[in-house]
């Protein structure tokens, strides 16, 4: 599987000075932390079958990589969140077009450290959590002790999409907000590493960051509700209550080089790479 090494390999051997794009023959991408391993293994092996082709992936999250896209400086966002009107508007504003392709869907996984002895949890009692409601392990069935909740910092789609889907629960009105004490992470690794030192944590991720250092919980829309675990399966059925759609954004409909990419990505071999990192294909 595609995991943390990769994640070093992009920020550390496939960043550039400048931007790429202005090279007819490179793509400079960035985004999504949750995608940058899937990004650099659709590059990885890009560039092996176009040699002549350079593909640089950076993360730092969805907003900053729409932030990129609409001043110019990447030719590919990645984001696990749809563009905001907001984006779009100042986009507009600089002669950019986003335009927006689904490449795949991604669950995301609640984690607790593998000594926590609970192991499901409602949508009802991860908002209770996280909006600080729910303060100790035994109003879920845990042990006595302060829960730490760990969230991703606020420009991350991770961050984004658990706020609207899980703390407002789909109310577009909803004003519900994190709790002041959560701890905001810059990454996925850096929730999957405080989890695994930390048997208080409770935290959330893309479940391709789970690993046997942290304990997935099954999660149910309701209490009356199949506790279902976060899985390929389970994602693709629609039975997994915390999925998400990932995403690409280029300036208008790709061309060129950038089409390429993007097709190979939705190529069979790309939706096989999709299925290594731990994400769920949008193509068969």
């Amino acid at each position: 599987m595609f995991k943390k090494g990769l994640f070093i390999l992009a920020l550390l051997i496939f960043t550039v000075p400048a931007f790429a794009g202005k090279d007819k023959n490179s793509i400079q991408i960035k985004g999504s932390d949750t995608m940058v391993n899937l990004g650099q293994a659709w590059a990885e092996k890009y560039m092996e079958k176009n040699p002549g082709d350079f593909v640089a992936v950076t993360g730092g999250g969805s907003g900053t990589g729409l932030s990129s896209l609409i001043s110019g400086t990447c030719d590919i966002a990645m984001s696990s969140r749809n563009i905001k009107d907001k984006e779009i508007s100042l986009a507009e504003q600089k002669g950019i077009d986003p335009f927006e392709i689904k490449v795949a869907l991604d669950g995301l996984a609640v984690v607790v450290n593998p000594a926590n002895p609970v192991s499901k949890l409602t949508v009802e009692q991860l908002a209770g959590i996280f909006t600080g409601s729910i303060t100790n392990w035994k109003e879920v069935g845990g042990k006595d002790g302060k829960i730490v909740i760990l969230s991703r910092e606020v420009n991350s789609g991770t961050h984004v999409y658990f706020k609207e889907h899980v703390l407002r629960k789909g109310n577009a009105n909803g004003r519900e907000e994190f709790a002041p004490g959560a701890l905001l992470l810059s990454s996925s690794q850096a929730i999957a590493d405080e989890v695994a030192g930390n048997s208080a944590t409770i935290g959330y991720y893309g479940m391709g960051y789970i690993s046997s250092k942290q304990k997935p919980v099954a999660i149910a829309k309701d209490a009356k509700s199949e506790y279902v675990n976060p899985s390929i399966e389970n994602v693709l059925s629609g039975k997994y209550p915390i999925s998400r759609p990932l995403f690409l954004y280029t300036n208008g409909e790709p061309q060129g080089l950038i089409r390429k990419f993007v097709d190979y990505a939705l190529s069979k071999e790309g939706q096989d790479i999709v299925v290594k990192t731990d994400f769920v294909p949008i193509k068969k």
